[in-house]
């Protein structure tokens, strides 16, 4: 059985990506996979204090709910990550969890030392992002963001599913055909795991 975390990076509980996301994991269980799911909205955790108590052990020695996080960010198989954006950048509730991995940034390049572009990826990731507006850069600088945040987990960007024009809760209901993308996405995420 295929091990997926699902991170709800959105502040609304039941936001446009919420339930895109929601549609994702469901896909995945259909497929077989077993799903782990984190709302960081729900958690206590500060933003990187940059206090480098890591380049010990490439540990973050800031004791709140990314410990568990940590451990479940190297577990797992693959990874649904799910945020709005928010002044064409993700949400501050996903960008607080993405610089507290500064500390695996440290343990893979400082500890270990990896070559710079010199690994293979061992996992993949689905992104999944709602924008507002239409611009055409609107995720041009967020996958940017995600793509390097799954490199410091040796994973691979897999697939990026990116709407613009939702803005207020629900609006992703008038378009059933996202919400099916993202179904057969959790779908084909699990699939492509077995590879």
């Amino acid at each position: 059985m295929q091990n997926i975390l699902a991170i709800y990076g959105s502040p609304r509980r039941k936001g446009n990506t919420t339930l895109l996301l929601d549609h994702a994991v469901q896909g995945a269980v259909e497929a077989g996979a077993e799903v782990e799911k984190i709302v960081l909205r729900d958690l206590k955790m500060s933003p990187c204090l940059e206090i480098y108590g890591c380049k010990e052990t490439g540990r973050c020695v800031i004791q709140d709910d990314f410990q568990k996080i940590h451990d479940q960010l190297l577990s797992c198989q693959g990874l649904i990550l799910a945020s709005p954006i928010f002044f064409y950048a993700l949400s501050a509730h996903t960008k607080i969890l993405m610089d507290r991995c500064q500390s695996l940034w440290v343990k893979k390049y400082w500890i270990d030392k990896v070559p710079y572009g010199q690994w293979e990826p061992k996992r993949k990731g689905l992104f999944i992002s709602v924008g507002a507006t239409k611009g055409k850069r609107l995720f041009d600088g967020t996958l940017l963001t995600v793509k390097y945040f799954f490199d410091v987990l040796d994973m691979e960007l897999w697939k990026a599913l990116l709407y613009r024009g939702l803005d207020f809760e629900g609006d992703v209901l008038k378009h059933p055909e996202h919400l099916q993308e993202a179904y057969e996405a959790g779908k084909e995420l699990t699939l492509a795991l077995h590879v």
